[in-house]
C-alpha cells in the first residue's frame, strides 16, 4: 500500500503528458485502470457468492468467508470510480470524450450569428440522451447502491446466521441471491459500457459486457485459488482439501477459456465485418508499435497458458502448476485492463514505468489488506450454514 501511495503523490507531480491541455492524464488513466480493475473482482466475489447459494451448492461452503471477505475492497473502489467520474464531470481530465459539452451542438452562436460547430460529431450527438448527466449519473448511483447494498445485506445475514441457527437466514439469502443475479447481469454490462467502453466513444461491442465480466470473474478466481493456497499453509482453512482445491483449478481454466471464446467472438465478429466506427478499436491495438506486442501477449498468456497447462487434471491439483499459471494470467487479465483503457486515452503517448508497477502493486496490497482484515472479523467458517458438513466431506 505504501509503494501505491508514494506512486500516486510522485507520480501527480512528475507524469508529463504530451497535451498540456489534458493534463495528468496517464495520472488518471491508471487511477482508472487500478480502480476498476481491483473493483470489479470484488464485485465478481459478490457475483460467485450469490451463485452459490441461488444453485444451492454445497462444495464451496468452506470458502464462503473468503469470497465475503474480498467485498472488504468494494467502498474502496466505488470511491475511486467515483471520483475518476466525477474529475471527469468537473473538467479535470480528459478520459472520456463523450462528457465534452462542445460535441453535442450542430450550430453554435457566433458574432450573433448561427455558425457550423467545428467540434460537432454527429455520432456523439446521436447517443445524447444515453451520455446525459442526470441519466449517467443515475445509473451509477444505482450500481453502487445495488452492489453495496445486497454485500451489506448478505454479510450482515451470513453473520447472524453464525449466531442463530436459521433456515430462514439461509432461504432469505438463497431468494435475494437469485434477485441480485438479476440486477447484476444488467447493471455488469451497462456498467462496463459506461465507465470502460464509452472511453472510445465512436466504438461499440454487444460483447462486452460479458466480455469484461468474464475477465472479473476469472481474476476473482485466481485470487482465491492463490490465497487459498497460502493461508492453508499458514493454518488456515484447514477444511478446505484436495478436492476443493481442485473445483478451484477447474473454475479458473473454466473461465479462463470463457474469456477466450469471449475475446475470439468479439474480435472476430468486428474484424471481419470491417465497419470503420468498430474495426478502428482493434487496428489502434494491434498495428501500432505501442500497443500491438502487447496485446498480442497479453491474449496469448490469458488463453494459451491455462489451455496448455490447466488442461490435465492433475495439474488442476498441483501448486507447482497453479501458481505460476495464476500469477500470469492474472497480470494477463490487468494487462487486458490496461489495454482497453489506455489506448483511447494516451493513444501514442503510452509510458509505462515504475509509476504503473508502483500504483499496481499499492491497489493490490490495499485489496489484499482489506480482504485479510474483513476475514478477521469473523469466524473462517460459516459455522451454521445447512451444507457445511457436505462440504467438508467433499472428496474425489
Amino acid at each position: 500500500m505504501v509503494v501505491g501511495l508514494i506512486a500516486l503523490v510522485i507520480g501527480y507531480f512528475t507524469t508529463e503528458d504530451p497535451d498540456p491541455e489534458i493534463g495528468h492524464t496517464r495520472w488518471w488513466a491508471n487511477l482508472l485502470v487500478n480502480g476498476f480493475f481491483y473493483f470489479s473482482i470484488s464485485l465478481a466475489a459478490l457475483f460467485f457468492y450469490a451463485l452459490q447459494y441461488a444453485t444451492e451448492s454445497a462444495w464451496s461452503v468452506v470458502l464462503k468467508r473468503f469470497f465475503e471477505a474480498m467485498w472488504g475492497f468494494l467502498p474502496y473502489g466505488a470511491a475511486v470510480m467515483v471520483i475518476v467520474l466525477a474529475a471527469g464531470e468537473f473538467d479535470i481530465h480528459h478520459l472520456y470524450h463523450w462528457m465534452d459539452g462542445s460535441l453535442y451542438d450542430e450550430l453554435i452562436m457566433v458574432d450573433g450569428s448561427e455558425q457550423p460547430n467545428p467540434k460537432y460529431d454527429a455520432i456523439i450527438a446521436g447517443k445524447s440522451a444515453y451520455f446525459s448527466e442526470g441519466f449517467f449519473w443515475g445509473r451509477t448511483i444505482a450500481y453502487l447502491a445495488t452492489f453495496l447494498g445486497f454485500a451489506h445485506l448478505f454479510r450482515k445475514w451470513s453473520l447472524q446466521e453464525d449466531a442463530v441457527p436459521s433456515l430462514d437466514l439461509h432461504y432469505k439469502q438463497f431468494r435475494r441471491s437469485a434477485l441480485f443475479i438479476v440486477f447484476f447481469a444488467v447493471f455488469s454490462s451497462t456498467m462496463a459500457w459506461d465507465w470502460i467502453m464509452s472511453i472510445d466513444t465512436h466504438w461499440f461491442s454487444t460483447l462486452f459486457g460479458w466480455y469484461i465480466f468474464s475477465g472479473m470473474w476469472v481474476s476473482m478466481i485466481i485470487f482465491t485459488n492463490v490465497c487459498m493456497l497460502w493461508l492453508r499453509t499458514k493454518g488456515y482453512f484447514q477444511e478446505v482439501n484436495e478436492s476443493h482445491m481442485h473445483d478451484l483449478g477447474k473454475w479458473m481454466f473454466a473461465i479462463a477459456m470463457l474469456w477466450s471464446y469471449l475475446f475470439f467472438s468479439q474480435f472476430m465478429l468486428i474484424w471481419y465485418s470491417n465497419i470503420p466506427e468498430e474495426v478502428t478499436y482493434y487496428v489502434s491495438r494491434l498495428f501500432s508499435t505501442e500497443y500491438g506486442t502487447p496485446f498480442i501477449a497479453m491474449f496469448l498468456i490469458n488463453f494459451a497458458v491455462p489451455f496448455y497447462v490447466l488442461i490435465a487434471r492433475d495439474a488442476k491439483r498441483n501448486p507447482k502448476f497453479i501458481l505460476p499459471v495464476a500469477f500470469l494470467i492474472f497480470a494477463g487479465h490487468f494487462a487486458d485492463v490496461y489495454l482497453m483503457v489506455i489506448p483511447g486515452t494516451l493513444f501514442e503517448h503510452h509510458d509505462f514505468g515504475l509509476f504503473e508497477v508502483g500504483l499496481f502493486l499499492g491497489f493490490l496490497g490495499l485489496f489484499i489488506n482489506r480482504t485479510l482484515s474483513t476475514l478477521s472479523k469473523a469466524s473462517l467458517i460459516p459455522k451454521n450454514h445447512p451444507m457445511l458438513q457436505e462440504s467438508k466431506d467433499l472428496h474425489y
